[in-house]
Formats: C-alpha cells, structure tokens, sequence
C-alpha cells in the first residue's frame, strides 16, 4: 500500500531550475527539427536547374564572385571559401564595398553567385546591374521566385519556404543554413565534375593538419646528389666512410644498372663486427631486399613503414623503378608536422 508522503513525493512539481532545463532542450530541438526540416525540403527540391547552375559555373574561365549582405553575406564568404579550396576560383565581394570600386574585380570571364533569401537586399542593386550592363552569368540563391534578384538573375536557386527557428521568425536560421548547404553542394559537384583529387588539394592546403596529411614522400625527401651508394663489390671500410659522411644511418647497395639491392645499416654493422668486418665487402654484410617506397606515396605510409615495424628503422630508400631517387628520414616526417 502506498502512504500519503510517497503520492505527495511522486506528485511533486518539477523544481525551476528543472523548468528552464527542459525549456532550454525543448528550444534546442526545436532548432535542429525546423533546421533539418529546411535541410530536407531542400534535397528534395534540387531538379535541372542546380544542374545548369553547375553548367554555367563549370564554364567559367575566371573566378565566381559571391556575394551577400549580413547573415547572407557571412555565409557568402564560406561559400567562397569552400569554392576557391576545392578547385573552383572563388571570392567573396561585398556589395556595399562593390559600389565604391569594388565592381572592377569582377570582369567578363567571372560569374556572381548572389545571395538574398528576400531577394529584396537593395545593398546588392549596383552588383546586379553591374553583371547585366556587361552580361555577366548571375545565379542566384534566395527564397522569393517573384523577387528583385531571382527576376534579374539568369538562374535561381529558390530555398523551401521553411519557417525560421527564430520564435519570432526574423533571425535568419533555417535560411542561412539551407543556403550553407546549398553552397556546399554546388562546390562539391564542381569538384567531382572535375576530378578534383587529394593531391589537388594537398596544394591549396600546405599549411593546414590536412595539407600535412597529405604531403608525399618526394616533397620531404633528400635528392640524389644525398644519397649514401657504394657498389656490392666495395670494400666495408669505404662504405663505412660513406655511411659516416652522409649521416643517415645507412648505406644503399646499387648494382651496375643502378638498382638498389641491398642496405647496410649500424646494426648490420654491429652483427658483424667480430668477423673480420673491415676486411669484407659491402655484398657481404648488406640485408637483401631493402625496404623502400616511392616518391608518390605520401609521407605519412612512410612514417608508419619505418615505425610500425618490430624492429623500426630510421631511415627508407625512395625509388623509381627500382633505383634510389633520394633519401627520406624519420626526422624529416616529423618537422614536416606529419602524425
């Protein structure tokens, strides 16, 4: 049987700093269901038109200027970003700064994307008339079909009509998102359109974690003129002296062809010592078959290759069709920055 303190327990109001908890979570979910809501109608709302607007950014032959004013225009300087690191010249113009002398970055051989879920933004009136004075390609993204800019432009994205997470429906949410994404869609399709690859990217990101993921091998590797070589039939004291000299640890064994057969190293030297090791030649301490890599691959396989082994190794021979083309250290992956 239950008492009357444990019904009064069980029924007891939640406290107000519970409340607001829940009052706080509520708005939350709120924001991520209108905003996937936006995100969803969008997908869905993507026909011919996103096509020919792939069509007439693809055909560009100078940059695609984007623009916007305010939350637009921040999310225009993203898109722009997103555009120019993944293969499509890109950059953003601010309209008002278009309007005082800014218009002469943009020039017959660009495209403007505009942004303006209004389609109203008087701000973008001297960029529009600038692209039709001189028929330049204008795309625009924005929410009214019936409005100034989708009117002007030679092609609309028209976003959902998706009420804004704003309580109040004026903070641009859900819009700024569903034209983030959008523009994350148009550079993403450009990119794939192109063949755009990692080692594309690798060049607009060298100073980014990404772009020290991507470094290869050839890029950190010592040349040629480095390279510590001794033929199989040289004398251990010379290849000794040849080890010592270029200070890697290690001696490759060339054929006469110049293929890399072999690799003497300090503990090659060491398991020998005691039979008469000055006295031999290099084919007779040498460890056959060497590791090596090429110089396309990128410089973190070769930090794993030299230290994801029971015995690591501090150095590996870089080769090209057999023969050693240069030298890469472990220090060197590491001042790279590669992890």
């Amino acid at each position: 049987m239950v008492s009357q303190a444990e019904v009064s327990q069980t029924e007891q109001p939640a406290s107000p700093s519970d409340q607001s908890e829940n009052a706080d979570l509520t708005a939350g979910r709120r924001v991520f269901d209108l905003e996937v809501e936006g995100l969803s109608a969008l997908a869905k709302s993507l026909d011919k038109d996103f096509v020919r607007a792939l069509d007439i950014l693809d055909a560009v032959t100078g940059r695609i200027a984007v623009t916007g004013m305010g939350k637009s225009g921040h999310v225009a300087r993203k898109i722009a970003a997103t555009l120019a690191s993944t293969g499509s010249p890109a950059q953003f113009i601010h309209p008002g700064e278009a309007s005082h002398g800014d218009l002469g970055m943009i020039t017959r051989k660009d495209a403007v994307l505009a942004l303006s879920y209004s389609g109203q933004t008087s701000e973008l009136g001297d960029l529009v008339a600038y692209t039709r004075r001189y028929d330049i390609p204008l795309i625009a993204i924005t929410g009214r079909r019936k409005g100034a800019l989708a009117e002007a432009a030679d092609l609309s994205l028209i976003l959902p009509n998706i009420p804004e997470a704003c309580p109040m429906g004026l903070a641009p949410t859900t819009s700024t998102t569903m034209a983030l994404v959008l523009g994350d869609a148009i550079a993403i399709a450009l990119l794939e359109r192109r063949g755009f690859s990692e080692e594309d990217f690798q060049v607009f990101h060298p100073g980014g974690a990404l772009g020290k993921q991507l470094l290869k091998v050839a890029d950190i590797m010592h040349g040629e003129e480095e390279l510590p070589l001794c033929p199989p039939e040289c004398p251990m004291a010379e290849a000794i002296l040849t080890m010592t000299t270029k200070r890697f640890g290690c001696v490759g064994v060339v054929d006469e062809s110049g293929v890399l057969i072999g690799i003497i190293t300090d503990g090659d030297l060491r398991r020998h010592m005691e039979d008469h090791l000055l006295s031999r030649k290099a084919c007779e301490v040498m460890t056959d078959q060497p590791t090596s890599i090429r110089p396309q691959a990128l410089a973190a396989k070769a930090l794993g290759m030299m230290t994801l082994r029971e015995r690591p190794i501090t150095s590996l021979f870089v080769v090209d069709d057999g023969r050693p083309i240069g030298i890469v250290h472990i220090h060197d992956c590491l001042r790279a920055g590669v992890v």
